[in-house]
């Protein structure tokens, strides 16, 4: 299996939903900080357990905390906004809302990635990676 990907954040999204499904607890992939990031936000929001860093030689591995043996996965539907081959980006005031509030866009600005509703009330705008209810 190859570990080079043209959309690793769609790889990441796609293990995380299947991790889900299967009730698999944990879910190992390669480190970037992109991802890493993604993942904090995930955690900070209560979508995900926990995430750190593993090293294996020169090779840095990111391990998600998908579930916990008592709950299911919090995750319904997770999905990618903005492709390599075709990018969203708005503004504040045209920020999307997930399943009434209930859900979260995790939007990348020119500080940082943050949750839409973060971009919305700082007045900033980017581009849409993922949605996440």
């Amino acid at each position: 299996m190859s570990t080079t990907s043209t959309d690793p954040i769609a790889d990441m999204l796609t293990r995380i939903r299947n991790a889900g499904m299967v009730r698999q607890a944990v879910v190992t992939l390669p480190h970037s900080s992109i991802k890493q990031s993604i993942a904090e936000l995930l955690v900070k929001n209560g979508y995900l357990g926990a995430v750190r860093v593993e090293t294996e030689g020169i090779r840095k591995n990111l391990v998600l905390t998908v579930m916990n043996s008592e709950t299911n996965s919090s995750i319904a539907e997770i999905k990618r906004l903005s492709t390599p081959g075709r990018r969203l980006y708005v503004g504040a005031k045209e920020m999307p809302i997930v399943k009434q509030g209930r859900g979260i866009v995790i939007v990348s600005t020119s500080k940082g990635l943050m949750t839409g509703k973060e971009a919305k009330a700082q007045g900033m705008g980017g581009e849409l990676l993922c949605s996440v209810y």
